[in-house]
Protein backbone atom coordinates (compact mmCIF):
# COMPACT_ATOMS: atom_id res chain seq x y z
CA UNK A 1 0.00 0.00 0.00
CA UNK A 2 2.07 3.03 -1.25
CA UNK A 3 2.31 5.57 1.50
CA UNK A 4 2.58 8.83 -0.50
CA UNK A 5 -0.54 10.18 -2.45
CA UNK A 6 -1.03 7.99 -6.18
CA UNK A 7 -2.11 10.79 -8.70
CA UNK A 8 -4.46 9.07 -10.96
CA UNK A 9 -2.56 9.92 -14.76
CA UNK A 10 -4.49 9.47 -17.89
CA UNK A 11 -2.96 5.68 -18.95
CA UNK A 12 -2.21 4.57 -14.70
CA UNK A 13 -4.20 1.73 -14.94
CA UNK A 14 -2.97 0.14 -18.46
CA UNK A 15 0.72 0.82 -17.36
CA UNK A 16 0.21 -0.89 -13.85
CA UNK A 17 -1.49 -4.18 -15.96
CA UNK A 18 1.34 -3.75 -18.83
CA UNK A 19 3.43 -4.89 -16.73
CA UNK A 20 1.61 -7.80 -15.19
CA UNK A 21 1.37 -9.31 -18.56
CA UNK A 22 4.84 -9.45 -18.75
CA UNK A 23 5.07 -11.02 -15.26
CA UNK A 24 2.17 -13.88 -16.77
CA UNK A 25 4.47 -14.41 -19.34
CA UNK A 26 7.32 -15.61 -17.02
CA UNK A 27 5.15 -17.33 -14.29
CA UNK A 28 4.95 -21.32 -16.23
CA UNK A 29 8.64 -20.96 -16.42
CA UNK A 30 9.03 -19.73 -12.57
CA UNK A 31 7.18 -23.10 -11.46
CA UNK A 32 9.51 -25.39 -12.40
CA UNK A 33 12.32 -23.93 -10.06
CA UNK A 34 10.46 -23.20 -6.93
CA UNK A 35 12.23 -25.17 -5.11
CA UNK A 36 15.86 -23.81 -5.64
CA UNK A 37 14.79 -20.74 -4.51
CA UNK A 38 13.61 -21.32 -1.20
CA UNK A 39 10.01 -20.91 -0.95
CA UNK A 40 8.10 -22.62 2.16
CA UNK A 41 5.71 -24.55 0.54
CA UNK A 42 2.46 -23.17 1.95
CA UNK A 43 -0.44 -24.64 0.75
CA UNK A 44 -3.75 -22.79 0.47
CA UNK A 45 -6.50 -24.15 2.46
CA UNK A 46 -10.49 -23.55 2.43
CA UNK A 47 -10.05 -24.00 6.35
CA UNK A 48 -6.45 -22.33 6.95
CA UNK A 49 -6.05 -22.15 10.34
CA UNK A 50 -2.89 -23.56 11.56
CA UNK A 51 0.37 -21.76 10.89
CA UNK A 52 2.27 -23.97 8.88
CA UNK A 53 5.72 -25.65 10.13
CA UNK A 54 9.08 -23.84 9.06
CA UNK A 55 10.69 -26.29 6.17
CA UNK A 56 13.89 -27.17 7.06
CA UNK A 57 16.69 -25.04 7.35
CA UNK A 58 14.47 -22.35 8.73
CA UNK A 59 12.92 -21.46 12.20
CA UNK A 60 9.62 -19.41 13.03
CA UNK A 61 10.27 -16.06 14.46
CA UNK A 62 6.53 -15.03 14.65
CA UNK A 63 3.39 -16.37 14.30
CA UNK A 64 -0.51 -15.69 15.29
CA UNK A 65 -3.52 -17.78 14.24
CA UNK A 66 -6.07 -15.41 15.38
CA UNK A 67 -7.55 -18.00 18.16
CA UNK A 68 -9.44 -15.42 20.15
CA UNK A 69 -13.01 -15.45 21.09
CA UNK A 70 -15.11 -14.40 18.89
CA UNK A 71 -15.76 -10.44 18.88
CA UNK A 72 -12.25 -9.89 20.68
CA UNK A 73 -9.96 -8.09 20.01
CA UNK A 74 -6.30 -8.71 19.16
CA UNK A 75 -3.66 -9.98 21.28
CA UNK A 76 -1.53 -6.34 22.05
CA UNK A 77 1.18 -8.09 22.52
CA UNK A 78 1.60 -9.01 18.82
CA UNK A 79 -0.25 -6.02 17.68
CA UNK A 80 -0.83 -2.38 17.78
CA UNK A 81 -4.11 -0.55 16.58
CA UNK A 82 -3.75 2.75 13.82
CA UNK A 83 -6.69 5.01 14.52
CA UNK A 84 -7.86 7.74 12.85
CA UNK A 85 -7.19 9.21 9.31
CA UNK A 86 -2.91 9.43 9.69
CA UNK A 87 0.04 8.99 11.85
CA UNK A 88 0.64 11.74 14.30
CA UNK A 89 2.88 14.01 11.59
CA UNK A 90 2.65 11.94 9.19
CA UNK A 91 0.25 12.23 5.89
CA UNK A 92 -3.43 13.17 6.20
CA UNK A 93 -5.74 10.18 4.83
CA UNK A 94 -2.76 7.80 5.54
CA UNK A 95 -1.22 9.67 2.57
CA UNK A 96 -2.96 7.68 -0.24
CA UNK A 97 -6.36 9.58 -0.34
CA UNK A 98 -8.27 6.63 1.36
CA UNK A 99 -11.27 7.93 2.80
CA UNK A 100 -11.91 5.72 6.07
CA UNK A 101 -11.01 6.55 9.46
CA UNK A 102 -9.83 3.21 11.44
CA UNK A 103 -10.68 2.06 14.85
CA UNK A 104 -9.73 -0.56 17.47
CA UNK A 105 -13.39 -1.01 17.70
CA UNK A 106 -14.54 -4.39 17.88
CA UNK A 107 -16.99 -3.63 15.22
CA UNK A 108 -14.06 -3.03 12.94
CA UNK A 109 -11.40 -5.06 14.04
CA UNK A 110 -12.22 -8.52 15.51
CA UNK A 111 -11.84 -12.28 16.20
CA UNK A 112 -14.48 -14.73 14.79
CA UNK A 113 -13.78 -17.47 17.18
CA UNK A 114 -13.09 -19.71 14.08
CA UNK A 115 -9.81 -18.84 13.90
CA UNK A 116 -9.45 -16.06 12.09
CA UNK A 117 -8.91 -11.95 12.51
CA UNK A 118 -11.85 -10.02 10.70
CA UNK A 119 -10.98 -6.60 9.55
CA UNK A 120 -14.24 -5.37 8.39
CA UNK A 121 -15.56 -1.30 6.59
CA UNK A 122 -18.73 0.22 7.68
CA UNK A 123 -20.70 2.51 6.48
CA UNK A 124 -21.65 5.27 8.78
CA UNK A 125 -24.21 7.02 7.07
CA UNK A 126 -21.34 7.96 4.07
CA UNK A 127 -18.98 8.67 6.66
CA UNK A 128 -16.75 4.94 6.84
CA UNK A 129 -14.43 3.08 9.58
CA UNK A 130 -11.96 0.42 8.99
CA UNK A 131 -9.22 -1.34 10.63
CA UNK A 132 -5.49 -1.11 10.62
CA UNK A 133 -2.94 -3.00 12.78
CA UNK A 134 0.74 -3.25 12.93
CA UNK A 135 2.61 -5.96 14.20
CA UNK A 136 4.42 -4.51 17.87
CA UNK A 137 7.88 -5.93 16.56
CA UNK A 138 10.01 -3.78 13.87
CA UNK A 139 12.59 -6.59 13.61
CA UNK A 140 11.78 -9.13 10.94
CA UNK A 141 14.82 -8.86 9.07
CA UNK A 142 16.75 -11.47 6.48
CA UNK A 143 20.03 -12.09 8.17
CA UNK A 144 23.01 -11.61 6.33
CA UNK A 145 23.56 -14.56 4.52
CA UNK A 146 20.21 -15.53 4.68
CA UNK A 147 16.34 -15.30 4.04
CA UNK A 148 13.34 -14.10 5.55
CA UNK A 149 9.68 -14.92 4.41
CA UNK A 150 6.67 -13.11 5.61
CA UNK A 151 3.74 -15.16 4.91
CA UNK A 152 -0.17 -14.65 5.06
CA UNK A 153 -3.45 -16.93 4.57
CA UNK A 154 -6.20 -14.41 3.61
CA UNK A 155 -9.82 -14.16 2.55
CA UNK A 156 -10.24 -11.01 0.10
CA UNK A 157 -13.38 -9.33 1.05
CA UNK A 158 -16.42 -10.18 -1.14
CA UNK A 159 -19.02 -7.18 -1.22
CA UNK A 160 -21.82 -7.21 -3.28
CA UNK A 161 -20.88 -4.26 -4.70
CA UNK A 162 -17.00 -3.52 -3.99
CA UNK A 163 -15.97 -0.30 -5.44
CA UNK A 164 -13.35 1.67 -3.57
CA UNK A 165 -12.31 -1.44 -1.38
CA UNK A 166 -8.69 -1.86 -1.29
CA UNK A 167 -7.57 -4.71 1.20
CA UNK A 168 -3.73 -4.77 1.99
CA UNK A 169 -1.11 -6.59 3.26
CA UNK A 170 1.86 -5.19 3.54
CA UNK A 171 5.39 -4.41 5.62
CA UNK A 172 7.40 -1.37 5.77
CA UNK A 173 10.79 -0.44 7.35
CA UNK A 174 11.59 -0.53 11.10
CA UNK A 175 12.79 3.22 10.71
CA UNK A 176 8.97 4.37 9.06
CA UNK A 177 7.64 4.05 12.89
CA UNK A 178 9.53 6.93 14.79
CA UNK A 179 8.92 9.25 12.31
CA UNK A 180 5.02 9.27 10.98
CA UNK A 181 6.53 7.63 8.15
CA UNK A 182 7.54 11.04 6.64
CA UNK A 183 10.52 9.27 5.53
CA UNK A 184 8.75 7.10 3.32
CA UNK A 185 9.65 5.51 0.50
CA UNK A 186 13.55 5.59 1.36
CA UNK A 187 13.05 2.92 4.70
CA UNK A 188 11.46 0.63 1.80
CA UNK A 189 8.08 -0.90 1.72
CA UNK A 190 7.03 -4.57 0.39
CA UNK A 191 3.85 -4.81 -0.81
CA UNK A 192 2.80 -8.54 -0.44
CA UNK A 193 -0.97 -8.86 -1.23
CA UNK A 194 -3.15 -5.59 -2.69
CA UNK A 195 -6.55 -6.01 -4.24
CA UNK A 196 -8.64 -2.97 -5.82
CA UNK A 197 -12.54 -2.39 -6.68
CA UNK A 198 -13.38 -6.22 -5.23
CA UNK A 199 -12.14 -7.60 -8.58
CA UNK A 200 -10.51 -10.48 -7.29
CA UNK A 201 -7.48 -9.54 -8.31
CA UNK A 202 -3.94 -9.29 -6.97
CA UNK A 203 -0.62 -6.99 -6.97
CA UNK A 204 2.67 -7.15 -5.76
CA UNK A 205 4.88 -3.76 -4.96
CA UNK A 206 8.41 -2.83 -3.76
CA UNK A 207 8.55 1.13 -2.70
CA UNK A 208 12.15 2.69 -1.80
CA UNK A 209 14.29 5.80 -3.02
CA UNK A 210 12.58 9.11 -3.29
CA UNK A 211 9.20 10.55 -4.43
CA UNK A 212 8.42 11.12 -6.90
CA UNK A 213 10.64 8.97 -9.34
CA UNK A 214 13.57 7.86 -8.35
CA UNK A 215 14.72 4.39 -8.82
CA UNK A 216 11.21 2.94 -7.85
CA UNK A 217 9.36 5.42 -10.06
CA UNK A 218 7.27 6.35 -7.00
CA UNK A 219 4.73 7.01 -6.61
CA UNK A 220 3.91 3.85 -8.48
CA UNK A 221 6.44 1.40 -7.02
CA UNK A 222 8.01 -1.51 -9.09
CA UNK A 223 5.37 -3.63 -9.42
CA UNK A 224 3.81 -7.08 -10.91
CA UNK A 225 0.50 -5.16 -11.94
CA UNK A 226 -2.95 -6.42 -10.75
CA UNK A 227 -3.10 -10.21 -11.52
CA UNK A 228 -6.02 -13.02 -11.55
CA UNK A 229 -6.90 -14.58 -8.77
CA UNK A 230 -9.30 -17.09 -8.66
CA UNK A 231 -11.17 -17.66 -5.76
CA UNK A 232 -9.19 -15.43 -3.69
CA UNK A 233 -12.80 -13.61 -2.70
CA UNK A 234 -13.97 -16.64 -1.48
CA UNK A 235 -11.05 -19.19 -0.06
CA UNK A 236 -8.15 -18.69 1.67
CA UNK A 237 -4.83 -18.25 0.02
CA UNK A 238 -1.72 -17.42 0.90
CA UNK A 239 0.88 -14.34 -0.32
CA UNK A 240 4.09 -14.10 0.89
CA UNK A 241 7.77 -12.28 0.73
CA UNK A 242 10.63 -13.98 1.01
CA UNK A 243 14.00 -11.18 1.23
CA UNK A 244 16.94 -12.97 0.04
CA UNK A 245 20.21 -12.28 1.62
CA UNK A 246 22.34 -15.23 0.88
CA UNK A 247 24.64 -13.57 -1.94
CA UNK A 248 26.19 -10.41 -1.20
CA UNK A 249 25.56 -8.01 -4.07
CA UNK A 250 22.69 -9.95 -5.86
CA UNK A 251 20.04 -10.17 -2.77
CA UNK A 252 16.35 -10.42 -4.27
CA UNK A 253 12.67 -9.99 -3.65
CA UNK A 254 10.24 -12.82 -4.44
CA UNK A 255 6.38 -12.30 -4.09
CA UNK A 256 3.65 -15.26 -4.23
CA UNK A 257 0.74 -15.81 -4.77
CA UNK A 258 -0.19 -19.39 -3.45
CA UNK A 259 3.78 -20.64 -3.85
CA UNK A 260 3.68 -19.14 -7.58
CA UNK A 261 6.17 -16.79 -8.60
CA UNK A 262 4.35 -13.35 -9.57
CA UNK A 263 7.35 -10.69 -9.16
CA UNK A 264 11.22 -10.78 -8.67
CA UNK A 265 13.06 -7.49 -7.74
CA UNK A 266 16.97 -7.81 -7.88
CA UNK A 267 19.26 -5.51 -5.90
CA UNK A 268 21.44 -5.29 -9.39
CA UNK A 269 18.56 -2.75 -10.24
CA UNK A 270 19.50 -0.08 -7.93
CA UNK A 271 22.70 1.70 -6.38
CA UNK A 272 23.81 0.07 -3.19
CA UNK A 273 22.86 2.85 -0.90
CA UNK A 274 18.95 2.84 -1.87
CA UNK A 275 19.00 -0.73 -1.34
CA UNK A 276 20.44 -0.93 1.97
CA UNK A 277 18.45 1.70 3.01
CA UNK A 278 15.11 -0.12 1.97
CA UNK A 279 16.00 -4.03 2.16
CA UNK A 280 18.47 -4.40 4.75
CA UNK A 281 17.39 -3.84 8.01
CA UNK A 282 14.17 -4.71 10.41
CA UNK A 283 10.14 -4.68 9.15
CA UNK A 284 6.72 -4.52 11.11
CA UNK A 285 3.81 -5.93 9.09
CA UNK A 286 0.56 -4.52 8.41
CA UNK A 287 -3.29 -5.87 8.29
CA UNK A 288 -5.99 -3.19 6.56
CA UNK A 289 -8.81 -2.21 4.93
CA UNK A 290 -8.81 1.15 2.80
CA UNK A 291 -11.85 2.49 1.79
CA UNK A 292 -11.14 4.53 -1.85
CA UNK A 293 -8.01 6.28 -2.36
CA UNK A 294 -5.65 6.84 -5.45
CA UNK A 295 -4.77 3.13 -6.30
CA UNK A 296 -8.71 2.29 -6.82
CA UNK A 297 -9.48 5.43 -8.46
CA UNK A 298 -6.91 5.12 -10.78
CA UNK A 299 -7.54 1.82 -11.87
CA UNK A 300 -11.46 2.05 -12.50
CA UNK A 301 -11.16 5.81 -13.42
CA UNK A 302 -13.76 7.34 -10.96
CA UNK A 303 -14.39 8.34 -7.52
CA UNK A 304 -14.55 6.27 -4.45
CA UNK A 305 -16.25 4.52 -2.91
CA UNK A 306 -19.69 5.30 -4.32
CA UNK A 307 -23.48 5.38 -2.51
CA UNK A 308 -23.45 2.27 -4.20
CA UNK A 309 -20.86 0.59 -2.48
CA UNK A 310 -21.21 -2.15 -0.10
CA UNK A 311 -20.60 -2.15 3.75
CA UNK A 312 -19.47 -4.41 5.84
CA UNK A 313 -17.46 -6.98 4.03
CA UNK A 314 -14.28 -7.86 5.79
CA UNK A 315 -11.02 -8.97 5.03
CA UNK A 316 -10.19 -12.46 6.93
CA UNK A 317 -6.73 -13.55 7.58
CA UNK A 318 -6.38 -16.99 8.81
CA UNK A 319 -2.54 -16.61 10.04
CA UNK A 320 0.23 -14.66 10.15
CA UNK A 321 3.93 -15.98 10.43
CA UNK A 322 7.76 -14.93 9.64
CA UNK A 323 10.36 -17.26 9.04
CA UNK A 324 14.07 -17.27 8.65
CA UNK A 325 16.83 -18.97 8.07
CA UNK A 326 20.43 -18.74 9.88
CA UNK A 327 22.81 -15.83 8.42
CA UNK A 328 26.54 -16.22 6.98
CA UNK A 329 29.09 -13.92 8.24
CA UNK A 330 29.59 -10.69 5.27
CA UNK A 331 29.42 -7.13 7.07
CA UNK A 332 25.39 -6.62 7.49
CA UNK A 333 24.12 -3.31 6.45
CA UNK A 334 20.87 -3.15 8.51
CA UNK A 335 18.98 -0.22 9.62
CA UNK A 336 16.90 1.15 12.40
CA UNK A 337 13.99 -1.35 14.45
CA UNK A 338 12.60 -0.26 17.40
CA UNK A 339 12.21 1.72 19.91
CA UNK A 340 13.49 0.47 23.84
CA UNK A 341 11.00 -1.76 25.58
CA UNK A 342 12.37 -0.15 28.84
CA UNK A 343 13.63 3.31 30.12
CA UNK A 344 16.87 3.29 31.57
CA UNK A 345 17.55 5.71 34.18
CA UNK A 346 18.69 9.36 33.41
CA UNK A 347 21.27 8.99 36.44
CA UNK A 348 25.01 7.91 35.33
CA UNK A 349 26.33 4.69 37.92
CA UNK A 350 29.87 4.82 36.79
CA UNK A 351 32.29 7.03 35.11
CA UNK A 352 34.79 5.93 32.14
CA UNK A 353 36.50 7.10 29.17
CA UNK A 354 39.50 8.42 27.85
CA UNK A 355 40.17 5.05 25.83
CA UNK A 356 43.69 4.56 27.41
CA UNK A 357 45.83 7.37 25.94
CA UNK A 358 43.43 7.88 22.68
CA UNK A 359 42.38 11.70 22.39
CA UNK A 360 38.71 11.33 22.55
CA UNK A 361 37.21 13.13 19.34
CA UNK A 362 33.88 15.18 19.87
CA UNK A 363 32.91 15.34 15.87
CA UNK A 364 30.72 13.46 15.01
CA UNK A 365 32.05 12.10 11.75
CA UNK A 366 35.05 11.04 12.91
CA UNK A 367 35.46 7.45 14.45
CA UNK A 368 34.53 7.75 18.20
CA UNK A 369 36.49 5.01 20.41
CA UNK A 370 33.97 3.09 22.40
CA UNK A 371 36.00 3.88 25.58
CA UNK A 372 35.53 7.71 25.22
CA UNK A 373 32.35 7.19 26.89
CA UNK A 374 32.13 10.32 29.48
CA UNK A 375 29.62 8.30 32.19
CA UNK A 376 27.59 5.18 31.63
CA UNK A 377 24.51 3.08 33.18
CA UNK A 378 25.12 0.22 34.47
CA UNK A 379 28.70 -1.38 34.88
CA UNK A 380 30.51 -1.63 31.67
CA UNK A 381 33.70 -2.84 31.17
CA UNK A 382 36.58 -1.89 28.42
CA UNK A 383 39.54 -4.30 27.39
CA UNK A 384 41.99 -4.23 24.57
CA UNK A 385 41.16 -7.58 23.21
CA UNK A 386 38.98 -6.20 20.32
CA UNK A 387 41.32 -8.25 17.48
CA UNK A 388 39.89 -5.93 15.11
CA UNK A 389 41.72 -3.40 12.92
CA UNK A 390 42.02 0.24 14.40
CA UNK A 391 41.60 3.40 11.89
CA UNK A 392 43.31 6.44 12.74
CA UNK A 393 42.51 8.11 16.11
CA UNK A 394 40.93 4.38 17.60
CA UNK A 395 42.27 2.11 20.19
CA UNK A 396 42.22 -1.29 20.66
CA UNK A 397 39.51 -0.87 23.61
CA UNK A 398 35.94 -1.83 23.61
CA UNK A 399 32.79 -1.35 25.47
CA UNK A 400 32.60 -5.20 26.28
CA UNK A 401 29.30 -7.35 25.77
CA UNK A 402 27.03 -4.34 27.13
CA UNK A 403 23.55 -5.76 28.36
CA UNK A 404 20.21 -4.91 28.41
CA UNK A 405 19.56 -1.30 29.98
CA UNK A 406 22.96 -0.66 29.50
CA UNK A 407 23.82 2.75 27.78
CA UNK A 408 26.66 4.78 26.91
CA UNK A 409 27.00 8.66 27.30
CA UNK A 410 29.26 10.63 24.75
CA UNK A 411 29.28 14.12 25.46
CA UNK A 412 29.37 17.16 23.09
CA UNK A 413 28.91 15.06 19.82
CA UNK A 414 28.91 18.36 17.36
CA UNK A 415 27.37 17.13 14.13
CA UNK A 416 28.04 20.69 12.29
CA UNK A 417 25.53 23.11 10.66
CA UNK A 418 25.18 20.36 7.77
CA UNK A 419 24.48 17.05 9.78
CA UNK A 420 24.03 13.48 9.40
CA UNK A 421 20.90 11.55 9.06
CA UNK A 422 23.49 8.25 9.25
CA UNK A 423 24.93 6.43 12.05
CA UNK A 424 27.59 3.72 11.83
CA UNK A 425 28.96 1.28 14.91
CA UNK A 426 31.46 -1.24 14.80
CA UNK A 427 30.07 -4.34 16.81
CA UNK A 428 30.69 -8.01 17.55
CA UNK A 429 27.87 -10.27 19.03
CA UNK A 430 28.96 -14.25 20.36
CA UNK A 431 25.32 -14.06 21.35
CA UNK A 432 23.64 -17.06 20.52
CA UNK A 433 20.37 -17.08 18.34
CA UNK A 434 19.09 -14.37 15.34
CA UNK A 435 18.84 -10.81 16.60
CA UNK A 436 20.67 -10.43 19.50
CA UNK A 437 19.20 -6.74 20.85
CA UNK A 438 19.09 -3.55 19.57
CA UNK A 439 21.36 -0.29 19.60
CA UNK A 440 19.32 3.01 20.06
CA UNK A 441 20.17 6.31 19.34
CA UNK A 442 19.12 8.78 22.02
CA UNK A 443 20.02 13.18 21.99
CA UNK A 444 20.31 14.96 25.34
CA UNK A 445 18.34 12.55 28.00
CA UNK A 446 18.60 9.11 28.29
CA UNK A 447 15.13 9.25 28.41
CA UNK A 448 14.36 11.22 25.21
CA UNK A 449 12.54 8.92 22.43
CA UNK A 450 15.77 7.20 20.23
CA UNK A 451 16.14 8.80 16.73
CA UNK A 452 17.41 5.80 15.34
CA UNK A 453 18.25 2.15 16.30
CA UNK A 454 19.51 -1.19 14.16
CA UNK A 455 18.86 -4.66 15.42
CA UNK A 456 22.79 -6.51 16.22
CA UNK A 457 22.83 -10.16 15.20
CA UNK A 458 25.29 -12.70 15.79
CA UNK A 459 28.23 -11.82 13.43
CA UNK A 460 30.26 -14.70 14.06
CA UNK A 461 31.68 -13.75 17.13
CA UNK A 462 32.86 -11.55 20.23
CA UNK A 463 36.43 -11.10 18.07
CA UNK A 464 34.09 -10.91 14.68
CA UNK A 465 33.75 -6.97 14.21
CA UNK A 466 31.43 -5.65 11.59
CA UNK A 467 30.32 -2.50 10.59
CA UNK A 468 26.39 -1.94 10.88
CA UNK A 469 24.59 1.61 9.50
CA UNK A 470 21.74 2.75 10.85
CA UNK A 471 19.19 5.86 9.63
CA UNK A 472 18.88 8.08 12.10
CA UNK A 473 16.75 11.66 12.49
CA UNK A 474 18.80 14.46 10.32
CA UNK A 475 20.60 16.25 13.38
CA UNK A 476 22.66 19.11 13.59
CA UNK A 477 24.59 21.09 16.51
CA UNK A 478 25.94 19.79 19.79
CA UNK A 479 24.79 17.31 21.44
CA UNK A 480 24.93 14.86 24.05
CA UNK A 481 25.14 11.43 22.30
CA UNK A 482 23.53 8.46 24.37
CA UNK A 483 23.90 4.59 22.75
CA UNK A 484 21.55 2.28 24.31
CA UNK A 485 21.17 -1.05 25.17
CA UNK A 486 18.06 -3.70 24.59
CA UNK A 487 18.40 -7.43 24.60
CA UNK A 488 16.89 -9.40 21.74
CA UNK A 489 15.28 -13.10 22.55
CA UNK A 490 15.21 -13.67 25.79
CA UNK A 491 16.54 -10.89 27.20
CA UNK A 492 19.74 -12.48 28.21
CA UNK A 493 22.88 -10.82 28.13
CA UNK A 494 25.35 -10.17 27.12
CA UNK A 495 24.61 -9.58 23.16
CA UNK A 496 26.75 -7.36 21.61
CA UNK A 497 30.31 -5.72 22.01
CA UNK A 498 30.79 -1.75 20.67
CA UNK A 499 34.71 -1.13 19.19
CA UNK A 500 33.58 2.49 17.87
CA UNK A 501 31.20 4.90 15.94
CA UNK A 502 30.73 7.87 13.87
CA UNK A 503 27.90 9.62 11.90
CA UNK A 504 28.84 10.47 8.17
CA UNK A 505 27.78 13.21 6.50
CA UNK A 506 24.68 12.90 4.76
Amino acid sequence: MSWKQLTPLPGTPARRRSLGVAVTAALAAAATVLALIGVTALAPSASATTVPAPPPGWTTVFSDDFSGAAGTGLNTSNWLYDSGTSYPGGAGNWGTGEVESVTNSTNNVYHDGNGHLVIKPINNGGSWTSGRVETQRTDFAAPVGGQMEITASIEQPNPASGLGYWPAFWAMGAAARPVGATNWPSIGELDIMEDVNALSEVSHTFHCGVDPGGPCNETTGIGSGLQACGGCQTGYHTYSVIVDRTTPGAEQLRFYTDNNLQLTVNQSQFDATTWANAVDHGFFIILNVAMGGAYPNAICGCASPSAATSSGAGMSVAYVAVYQTTGGSTTPSTTPSTTPSTTPSTSPSSTGGGGGGTSCTTTATSNISADCFAASHSAVSTTAATGDTNPAGVDGNQAAQLANGQYLEYDNIDFGSGGSSQFDARVASGAAGGVSGLVNVVLDNPANAPIGNFAVGNTGGWTSWRTVPANITRTTGVHKVYLEFQSGAGGNPPYVSLHYFNFPTS
